[in-house]
Formats: C-alpha cells, sequence, structure tokens
C-alpha cells in the first residue's frame, strides 16, 4: 500500500469514527413522510400507527441512533442541533409509547394509571439512563435556562387530536426557525382549536395557552404574557378584518377550549 492509498484509508476511518449523530434525522424524517397524513387544509394531522407497528424495526433503529448519544456528545452541539434533537426525540418516543399497547387504546391516556401518568412511564433511554416523557420536556426542553422557546408547544405532539399537527419532515437545526414559526401559525390557524366568537366578543383557544401560561410570558418574541402573544398573530387567529382588529386592540376575553385526548390515529 502506497502512502497516498494509506492516508486516505486513515481519512476515511477517522471520519466514520467521528461521523457521530445525523443531524439530519433523515430515518425519522422518512418515518414521517410514510405514516403522518395532513389534512386537506395543512392544519393538522393523523398518524398511521398500523403502519408503524408493521415498521416497527425501523423506528427502533431511530430511538438507537437517539440513545446512543451521549451526554458529552449532545452538549457539545449548538442550540438549535440539541433542540430539533430533543423534539424528534419526544415525538418518536411517544410514537414508540402508543404502539406498546396499539390497538388497544383509545387515548394515550389510557396507558396511564390512577398512580402514574403516562408522561411518567420511564421507556426512553437517553444519556445512558432510563427516562420519561416528562423528563424530556421538563427537565431538559423547558428547564429555565436551557431554551426558553414557548412554540415547543406546538411542535411536541402527544399522539390526540387536540395536540398541534405531527408534521411530516423532521425537525433540523438548519430549518429550526421556520418550523417553530410555521407550527404556531398552522395551529393558531386552526379553527378546531382557536378561534374568535364575535357575538361574545371572545377568543377561544387551546387549553395549551393555559396550560403553560408562564412559558408564553418569557419566551418568543418577548411577548410578555399569552393575550400579547395572540395580539400579535392576529391574521392567524381571525378570518374577517374587523375581527382581527378586536383582537390586536385586545378587546376580547379569553376562553380556554375543552381538550380533546382521543387518539389521532388515520384509520
Amino acid at each position: 500500500m502506497n502512502r497516498c492509498t494509506l492516508l486516505f484509508a486513515l481519512l476515511l476511518v477517522s471520519g466514520i469514527a467521528h461521523a457521530g449523530f445525523d443531524q439530519s434525522h433523515a430515518s425519522w424524517n422518512s418515518l414521517l413522510h410514510d405514516y403522518v397524513v395532513v389534512a386537506p387544509d395543512g392544519l393538522s394531522s393523523r398518524v398511521r400507527y398500523a403502519g408503524l407497528l408493521a415498521n416497527r424495526a425501523k423506528l427502533n433503529s431511530y430511538l438507537d441512533e437517539v440513545s446512543n448519544v451521549t451526554a458529552a456528545e449532545y452538549n457539545s452541539w449548538p442550540r438549535r442541533e440539541r433542540l430539533a434533537f430533543l423534539i424528534n426525540a419526544y415525538n418518536a418516543y411517544t410514537i414508540a409509547l402508543v404502539l406498546s399497547k396499539y390497538p388497544s387504546l383509545h387515548s394515550i391516556r389510557d396507558l396511564g394509571s390512577i398512580f402514574e401518568s403516562p408522561w411518567k412511564i420511564k421507556f426512553d433511554h437517553l444519556f445512558g439512563s432510563l427516562h420519561d416523557l416528562e423528563f424530556i420536556d421538563h427537565s431538559m426542553i423547558r428547564a429555565p435556562g436551557h431554551f426558553d422557546e414557548p412554540r415547543v408547544h406546538f411542535a411536541l405532539v402527544c399522539a390526540s387530536v387536540g395536540c398541534p399537527m405531527l408534521r411530516k419532515d423532521a425537525y433540523t437545526a438548519i430549518h429550526l426557525e421556520e418550523q417553530l414559526e410555521d407550527g404556531l401559525r398552522r395551529f393558531l390557524s386552526d379553527r378546531t382549536r382557536n378561534r374568535f366568537d364575535p357575538t361574545k366578543q371572545e377568543l377561544q383557544v387551546s387549553s395549551i395557552f393555559r396550560w403553560y401560561h408562564d412559558d408564553f410570558a418569557k419566551g418568543h418574541q418577548a411577548s410578555g404574557s399569552v393575550t400579547s402573544l395572540l395580539r400579535q398573530h392576529a391574521d392567524d387567529l381571525a378570518d374577517v378584518a374587523r375581527e382581527r382588529d378586536v383582537i390586536r386592540n385586545q378587546q376580547f376575553e379569553i376562553e380556554y377550549l375543552p381538550y380533546d385526548w382521543s387518539l389521532n390515529d388515520a384509520k
């Protein structure tokens, strides 16, 4: 073997050894493309759980990629890579949790019990330890000072009709900003979950805004409050100019709508 060939071989081996995690999330992206069904209006989606169950090996392969990431590797990534990784991991583990009992469930809450919510079931391996979905959400994504990004509430999906749509593409660092903003605007534009009632001068919005009120007070565009954030997105929340003006001028009361916990199954 001549010196040039040897050098090339060493560089190739070195490149493979340090390739690290696939930040394009290609395998997860492929699953989303194949098994997520977006509604005709583009504002919501359902999941073909039966198809995913039949192709569980491919999902497990992606989750293996996720679980093989070390804490040191994760901490070395830029902010956007870390957040995209956690959003995708959360959504993939949520689907895996649903598949653990599918089709014998009507809601993700059927997986819990009086003593344990489904979000506290320890089953996902992350950074060498067994964790639950609540750990990813509360202790990593929403922990004060980590990301302070309330738009994640329109990216993290709870396998329910009432939750924001699961995208057909994986979150990636390079597209994260536009994906988060797109998710927020699609969710606000869905009249089944957010709408203005002119007869009551009432802005009826998802319970997500009540549950995570404090997050919206400190995050995106320094909104300062749920009300301020909603005012900024009047064009998404109403279809009539007069109603948009009412929202912009804060001449409304907020009513939180009931949350639909039925499984977002595309049967």
